[in-house]
């Protein structure tokens, strides 16, 4: 009589389930993990797109209400105990932290619930935004603690792997796994984006999180001082009033535009040229999608940008990024790591 095996139960916590680097791992992992091998399920703080697809997917997930991106001690502290609990009834195999908050609180938790695997992903280094001395430090300090607390610490590009590796006990826990896209993808015409310029102009478009990290606010800077530069700016966030109001400002709402959230895939066809402009970032899907586009591509060298530009496309695939990471779901439990 042949036994069932038991599905690996993984657990992964992000702060915000709205749509980024980050929450996009999250969901790649969550829906191409062998669904006879493993059981995922995904807990986040701020609702928003990447909940709504886990619906779609009929992934399982648990919404940690007062978990979200600013540090607020009593909020803090709820999510601790509310992660704890969750923890504690889905009774995971592996819990796979991501982003900084979700990962510093959830580290603990799952450490003090016993938790034999704990995987941290590093989607960049938070210390390295421009922030005041004393803000890095603690930031540093909360970020090595938090691998510290982890059995495997994944970093998703070898500049992010050289920092781990300066840090104090963390280095032989580190592991290189790169982000990966589906090498199949398809591209749409980009007529969305063409139809709302004059036929013919040369678009420089950037597609990202509407924050100072991405950094748009230098396109339309330079778009100021180019008069034939024509910008398409896609995605939504927390700067779109400010960015917005600058157009206004240089009176560039003819020659920059605001599109909105819309898909990648359907979008990158539409530019010219694709810029990145960011401050920070560690493996930027959507530069990965570009060069796979066939896009020029110009950007700011951060984080592991470089090593998409120096490598072939294929060593971005999905298919490897989810293959690597099981092989760390499976051997993480053996890792050395220290008792709490």
């Amino acid at each position: 009589m042949n036994q069932e095996i038991a599905k690996t139960r993984v657990l992964f916590l992000i702060t915000k389930a709205t749509y980024g680097g980050a929450q996009k791992y999250v969901y790649d992992l969550a829906t191409n993990l062998p669904d006879d091998r493993f059981e995922p399920i995904v807990a986040y703080g701020v609702e928003g797109q990447l909940a709504s697809d886990l619906r779609t997917a009929h992934i399982k997930t648990y919404h940690i209400l007062p978990l979200d991106r600013d540090i607020s001690f009593f909020s803090d502290i709820r999510s601790f105990f509310l992660i704890r609990k969750s923890i504690r009834e889905i009774r995971p195999d592996v819990v796979h932290l991501n982003s900084s908050k979700a990962g510093a609180i959830g580290a603990l938790a799952a450490r003090i619930a016993g938790v034999q695997r704990i995987i941290f992903t590093v989607h960049g280094w938070p210390f390295g935004e421009a922030r005041g001395l004393f803000a890095k430090l603690l930031i540093w300090k909360i970020s090595w603690l938090t691998a510290l607390l982890s059995h495997k610490v994944i970093c998703v590009s070898d500049y992010d792997l050289r920092t781990a590796r300066r840090m104090p006990f963390i280095g032989q826990k580190a592991v290189r796994i790169y982000n990966g896209i589906d090498l199949h993808m398809k591209f749409g015409t980009g007529d969305v984006i063409r139809n709302t310029f004059p036929l013919g102009v040369k678009i420089t478009g950037t597609i990202g999180e509407l924050n100072r990290n991405k950094n748009q606010m230098a396109l339309i800077e330079e778009a100021r001082k180019s008069p034939d530069m024509r910008v398409a700016i896609v995605g939504e966030g927390e700067e779109r009033s400010r960015l917005e109001a600058k157009i206004r400002e240089y009176n560039l709402g003819e020659r920059v535009k605001l599109f909105g959230f819309l898909p990648t895939a359907e979008v990158l066809r539409g530019f010219d040229v694709f810029a990145l402009p960011s401050l920070k970032e560690g493996l930027p899907y959507v530069v990965i999608e570009a060069k796979l586009a066939g896009l020029r591509i110009v950007a700011n060298s951060v984080g592991g940008v470089e090593e998409i530009l120096d490598n072939d496309v294929q060593e971005f695939s999905l298919a490897r990024m989810v293959t690597e990471t099981i092989h760390v779901y499976e051997t993480s439990r053996n890792s050395a790591s220290p008792r709490v």
